[in-house]
């Protein structure tokens, strides 16, 4: 699978994809993460790419100019399944969207800026809007990096055991049971017993039965879809 995520500010992104399972996911070859710098499409040699809103109001607003640009050329070179812009009123991030998005094979990412994009960008290129909360960022390469981080996590052959990303809460519409492990008594306090046994049926439905408790103590919503 590959990414190729569109920022003004890609030095944010460095880190989040230089380590860790994201980094392995690289070096094995199951994908390819390629950060561009929007300033490079820029307007003017003083690497302009925002301007003032028509109307008037604070704030600056991203040009479609330099995005279009850079949008054009990396489709000069390949089709995208998907165009994704990471903006606050998109669709709320869940586990079901990083599925589906698990199943394409090359994405856009935008990360906005400032007080976003020319609307037109939205209406010209973009297929799917997301955010990962109701709260507001200074950009979009935090949420970028978010949305990455689960999509790839759950590819075939990312993680040693491809059934600890099964088992991830929201996975099955539910949080995750507690887990534990050694020792298995710590200063009084002791793993279940069932957890000892062996049965590994009899786990499993503890491990259920504890998923959903947990659900409707924390997240009795998710029980209600």
């Amino acid at each position: 699978m590959r990414f190729d995520i569109i920022s003004c500010q890609p030095d944010l992104l460095q880190s989040p994809f230089s380590h860790s399972i994201l980094k392995r996911a690289q070096n094995k070859g199951l994908v390819e993460i390629h950060i561009h710098d929007l300033r490079k499409f820029a307007i003017n040699k003083y690497g302009q790419i925002d301007d003032y809103a028509f109307g008037g109001g604070a704030g600056m607003v991203m040009m479609i100019e330099p995005i279009a640009k850079c949008i054009e050329a990396l489709k000069a070179d390949r089709s995208y399944d998907a165009i994704i812009y990471m903006t606050p009123d998109g669709e709320t991030l869940n586990q079901k969207i990083a599925n589906r998005l698990s199943l394409l094979e090359n994405v856009i990412i935008l990360c906005g800026h400032y007080k976003g994009v020319d609307e037109r960008v939205r209406e010209k290129y973009i297929t799917h809007e997301i955010s990962i909360g109701d709260y507001v960022l200074s950009g979009g390469e935090l949420g970028a990096a978010v949305l990455t981080d689960a999509i790839i996590r759950i590819l075939p052959g990312v993680l040693n055991d491809e059934s600890s990303a099964l088992t991830d809460s929201f996975q099955d519409g539910l949080l995750a049971p507690p887990v534990y492990t050694r020792p298995a008594d710590y200063e009084g306090m002791k793993v279940p017993e069932i957890l000892l046994s062996g049965d590994t049926p009899k786990v499993e439905q503890w491990r259920f039965e504890k998923a959903i408790e947990r659900t409707k103590q924390r997240r009795p919503d998710l029980l209600e879809d």
